[in-house]
């Protein structure tokens, strides 16, 4: 794979929960090297959510951007033309599963593949996080926490939510140690980070206390080592 693209995993949080915030939001725009940049939401995972899209409209609208939506359940629009004209893609959070059966039934998962290798910044939060690596922990299941083989343009496996939710870092653990899960990243609520040609970048903390880790499995113990956090 040609690695000419960023890509930025957010673990939680942001203009999604409260659209009046604005600290990764605009950490993500000034990667950009266009001054009012065309950013692309596309809230698949969330089933379209109307108040999450107006929540972005509601954030990004105020900052020096363009922002615009992509949405599959009414009339879908022209893929390509959409993905050409972004400079930013953002995928919101929701259901990964669900989210990535869609995409490739429209092969949307291509069009997202050739943005990357163009040199586009690739973004999101949560379900929009582990959707770029090869594997992500994922509650799309009602009934428990599980591994998805996710699009593979990041090296690795990545849970998000980490620490803000109690039964992320255990039961990771317990994947890691079975065999289930592959080694990769751990991303907290109020963190992400920042991958520039398939390499870490930065690992970002725009909420106090917030942390993303590698893990791994080192010999049948899990090896958890938290990155260097730059705070925005």
């Amino acid at each position: 794979m040609i690695q000419n693209g960023q890509i930025i995993a957010i673990g939680g949080g942001g203009f999604g929960r409260n659209h009046n915030h604005n600290k990764i939001e605009k950490y993500i725009l000034n990667q950009s090297d266009k001054e009012k940049p065309n950013i692309l939401f596309i809230p698949t995972a969330s089933a379209e959510d109307k108040t999450y899209i107006v929540n972005f409209y509601a954030c990004f609208s105020k900052l020096e951007c363009k922002p615009s939506h992509l949405t599959f359940f009414q009339r879908t629009p022209r893929l390509d033309g959409l993905i050409n004209q972004a400079d930013i893609i953002y995928v919101g959070g929701g259901n990964t599963k669900s989210m990535l059966a869609v995409w490739r039934e429209w092969k949307l998962d291509r069009l997202l593949l050739r943005a990357y290798n163009n040199g586009k910044i690739l973004c999101g939060v949560s379900a929009g996080a582990i959707c770029w690596f090869e594997q992500g922990i994922t509650d799309s299941w009602a009934s428990n926490l599980n591994t998805l083989e996710c699009l593979g343009f990041i090296n690795g496996m990545a849970c998000p939510h980490y620490q803000e939710e109690g039964d992320r870092r255990p039961e990771l653990h317990k994947f890691l140690l079975n065999g289930k899960a592959i080694g990769g990243y751990a991303i907290d609520g109020g963190a992400a980070i920042h991958f520039i040609k398939g390499s870490i970048h930065s690992a970002l903390q725009f909420y106090p206390e917030s942390f993303a880790f590698k893990v791994s499995n080192d010999n049948g113990v899990v090896n958890e080592e938290q990155l260097n956090m730059v705070t925005l």
